[in-house]
Order: C-alpha cells, then structure tokens, then sequence
C-alpha cells in the first residue's frame, strides 16, 4: 500500500472516532462517549499499524509504554475533572497537560 494512502487512512480512521466521540458528547452521553473514546479499536488499529510498520518488538515496547504511563493519564484525567468546576474548562486542560507532562518527564527519568 502505497505510504501516503497508508497514512491518509489512518487519518480519517481517527478523526471518524473523534467525530463519534464527540457527536455523544455533545449530546450529554458521557458514559457513552468515553465508551467510544476508550474501546480497544484506537489501541488495536494503533498496535496494528505499529506491527505492520515495525514488527513485533516495537508493539511490545509500545505496549509497555501504555502500561507504564496509564496511572499518569488517570492523574491527568483527574486533575481535569476536579478542576472544571472549579477554574473552568481551559485552566483545567492546561493544568492536567502540565501534570501529565511533569509527571511523565518524572516517571520516565526516573525509570
């Protein structure tokens, strides 16, 4: 398959997720929303697309990498969902990408 095909279809596979995700949540079904966000499909077609690019010992270390940055993503997700109601929405994205960043950089330097 031709590279920029390839990529082309990466594309507009996410952005047809993005376009679910964010037609629930427009409509006030968060739960359902988050279902879409978080089902398997965006980690299958990621670990695919890494297989097929780079075999296995990438998808392995990519795995790896989910395993060991997903308590810093829930710190992000919380610091999200505490600070909404209280800042506002851009304080409280700033601020969870800034704690998601730190916390990283900190996890892994210190790994």
């Amino acid at each position: 398959m031709d590279e920029t095909i390839k990529f082309l279809a990466y594309f507009i596979l996410g952005g047809l997720i993005l376009s679910v995700v964010t037609y629930f949540g427009g409509k006030k079904e968060g739960l359902v929303a988050a279902f879409f966000a978080m089902f398997p499909v965006v980690t299958t077609l990621s670990l695919f697309t890494i297989y097929s690019e780079a075999g296995a010992n990438a998808t392995v270390s990519y795995i790896q990498g989910l395993l060991l940055l997903t308590p810093v993503w829930i710190l992000y997700l919380l610091c999200v969902f505490f600070l909404i109601p209280k800042y506002g929405f851009w304080i409280a994205l700033v601020s969870g990408i800034a704690v998601y960043i730190v916390a990283a950089l900190v996890f892994v330097l210190g790994s």
